[in-house]
């Protein structure tokens, strides 16, 4: 009845002489669209469309855009149904509404052919082409998706290169304005659910992208793009998530900046869940992500990859969840030189990760694009160009799958400088962080394992100014020491310690620590805690005019006794490697030692201490890594003719103790 209705309409206002149109235009062509703010209305069944799932609607769709746009500017509405399209054309001034139980679904063929690109040679066949897309718009502004319907490639968009009347996105648009994507969701978006290419002031809010066994690559790439923001969102894909990238399809680049994604989900089930590159021809700075969880990434849970001369900077990461992801952080300077010129290679610097927390950290699933379940947090430049400064990990606590044997700490991994999956680099010799050609780099947060990692913590390679403030670090049963530097010009470890709460052990090899004014703390014997046998005495010439010695008869030679210390409090302002003295009188080679130890650490026999009948200074044989804050240096006896005066610690290598 109603078609009926409609087409005896039609045929009254072609009696009186008057032009048609869809009942829901009734402002009529040209005429405002908007009364009281609300934009008219153009329903794209009142243009023919069917929304029966078979017929091809998308030349009644395009009516529906074309009026909308020229009315100024107007909502196409797709009520509820199933409208199958070919290449939908879009427009300025238009806002698509997909109504609940709408869904909008790719043809199998018939797609607009894609036009030629001069400068195809430079990124893959899929970011170089646009046309051949379900709906495409070219220099547009003031466009809109909106409603909580469904656009579904429907196993028609192609994942790889499509062949002819084939396309291979969902939504492509290029050098546009002022455009949103409000509440719908994407399945099955080809090589790409959407291609933004030279955009700018750009809106997504609760969208969906939702990851499929087959039919769907790219979730949304945001290209040579600035002006946005992502919000609620939950973001899936096959291959890279949310990834921001430059590539040189339109003929020039833009600056990605002042970006803004907060309160989003990612996933990615076979490569990066947030992603900068690989295509980076232009520069990227003023990125802000706050609360995101990355349910899953087959590389990387937070990637930044330069590969093409980009300045990647102004980057900043806060309260993120990752799981299930191979390597939690995989930052790289690469050469490809992919761009024109061949540039050298860029810069990332100046990013900051804080209050991060990752568990279960494994790939979603292994398979020959991802490599091993698990890879190391990699941070990396070249031999040339370090990565670097201003990287600093703040508050990430982390607990990695571990299993890895010790002999995997003597690893090299290689270069690898035109390519870029965290596969190539195989397993890294550190199970925390592997860093290499980098500078001004800073950990801070927790890191353990669920299997036992005979890998030290981190290994740092041909660096500088490579700082560890506050870490905890889980100590393998086999591991040889828990950081390394080498070649590295300016390190420290400071407020650190393993998960028993000992200093960690550090190996450098030809690196230099980081300069900072020593400390050198002094404590009196008989001020510390002092348990029996041990016991104070009185003497006029030791300093404080007392000292501490055991009751004579007490010998315990071949190991610490059980009680009979003496223990020295000491609140170091700074952690480093501190050598020990201590004031004694030791008369005679029967009596000339004591058992000494760091915290809660092992006993050292201190043996063969230089004789004298008066007080004298005299340094223990070995040094202690000790963290910042409260730390206790124990003296036990051993011989029951030592006498112990007063006790200095102190981290400079040039310092001696004074009366």
């Amino acid at each position: 009845m109603i078609a009926l209705r409609r087409a005896l309409a039609a045929c009254a206002a072609a009696l009186l002489g008057l032009s048609s149109q869809p009942a829901s235009a009734a402002s009529g062509p040209g005429s405002a669209s908007r009364t009281a703010g609300v934009l008219a209305e153009f329903n794209v069944r009142d243009y023919g469309a069917t929304g029966n799932g078979s017929t091809n609607d998308d030349d009644a769709i395009d009516r529906a855009i074309n009026a909308a746009s020229a009315a100024p500017g107007g909502t196409v509405v797709f009520p509820s149904g199933r409208y199958r399209a070919r290449t939908i054309h879009l427009k300025s001034h238009v806002t698509l509404r997909l109504d609940a139980g709408s869904t909008l679904l790719a043809a199998s063929s018939g797609m607009d052919a894609p036009e030629s690109n001069a400068n195809d040679d430079y990124q893959d066949y899929g970011h170089s082409h646009f046309h051949n897309s379900l709906m495409w718009g070219s220099g547009i502004s003031d466009f809109h998706i909106t409603g909580t319907g469904t656009i579904d490639g429907d196993g028609n968009l192609i994942t790889g290169n499509p062949d002819s009347g084939e396309a291979d996105k969902a939504l492509t648009l290029t050098e546009c304005s002022d455009i949103s994507l409000t509440g719908v969701t994407f399945r099955r978006g080809g090589h790409f659910g959407a291609l933004i290419n030279g955009c700018h002031d750009i809106t997504i809010d609760n969208l969906k992208t939702v990851y499929a066994s087959s039919g769907v690559r790219d979730g949304i790439n945001l290209i040579n793009s600035w002006n946005v923001t992502v919000t609620n969102s939950r973001i899936e894909a096959s291959d890279d998530a949310l990834v921001f990238k430059s590539d040189y399809a339109l003929g020039h680049t833009y600056t990605s900046q002042n970006v803004r994604v907060r309160d989003t989900t990612v996933y990615s089930h076979e490569n990066n869940a947030l992603q900068f590159g690989s295509e980076t021809c232009g520069s990227f700075r003023d990125f802000r992500f706050e609360n995101i969880t990355v349910l899953g990434a087959g590389k990387a849970g937070i990637g930044i990859v330069s590969m093409d001369g980009a300045v990647i900077e102004d980057v900043h990461y806060d309260n993120v969840t990752l799981t299930k992801t191979t390597s939690p952080f995989f930052f790289k300077i690469g050469e490809r030189k992919r761009c024109p010129g061949s540039p050298p290679a860029g810069r990332i610097r100046n990013i900051t990760i804080s209050n991060v927390t990752g568990t279960d950290l494994t790939a979603p699933v292994v398979t020959s694009t991802v490599g091993a379940s698990d890879y190391t947090s990699t941070l990396t430049g070249t031999p040339s160009v370090d990565l670097g400064p201003g990287i600093t990990f703040q508050n990430v606590d982390l607990t990695v799958p571990g299993g890895h044997p010790a002999s995997e700490a003597s690893r090299v991994p290689g270069e690898y400088l035109t390519t870029y999956p965290p596969r190539d680099y195989g397993a890294r010799p550190s199970y925390g962080y592997w860093i290499r050609h980098a500078t001004g780099i800073t950990l801070n947060g927790e890191t353990r394992f669920d299997e036992n990692d005979n890998r030290p913590y981190v290994i740092a390679d041909d660096a500088s100014d490579v700082q560890l403030n506050g870490v905890v670090a889980q100590r393998g049963s086999g591991s040889a020491y828990d950081a390394g530097f080498s070649g590295v010009n300016g390190y420290a470890v400071r407020d650190s310690a393993d998960t028993s709460g000992g200093a960690l052990r550090v190996r450098a090899t030809n690196s230099t620590p980081i300069g900072e004014d020593p400390v050198s703390l002094y404590a009196e014997a008989e001020s510390g805690t002092i348990t029996a046998p041990m016991q104070t005495a009185a003497d006029t010439t030791a300093s404080g005019g007392s000292y501490v010695s055991v009751a004579a008869g007490n010998n315990s030679k071949s190991s610490a006794p059980a009680t009979g210390w003496a223990t020295l409090a000491f609140d170091l302002p700074r952690g480093g490697t501190f050598a020990v003295w201590a004031r004694v009188i030791a008369a005679n080679d029967g009596d000339d030692s004591f058992w000494v130890r760091s915290g809660t650490g092992t006993w050292s026999n201190w043996n063969n201490i230089p004789i004298g009948t008066s007080w004298h200074w005299a340094k223990l044989p070995i040094t202690y890594d000790l963290a910042a804050g409260a730390r206790t240096i124990t003296f036990a006896y051993r011989e029951d003719g030592a006498r112990l005066d007063r006790v200095a610690i102190s981290s400079d290598p040039a310092f001696t103790p004074g009366s």
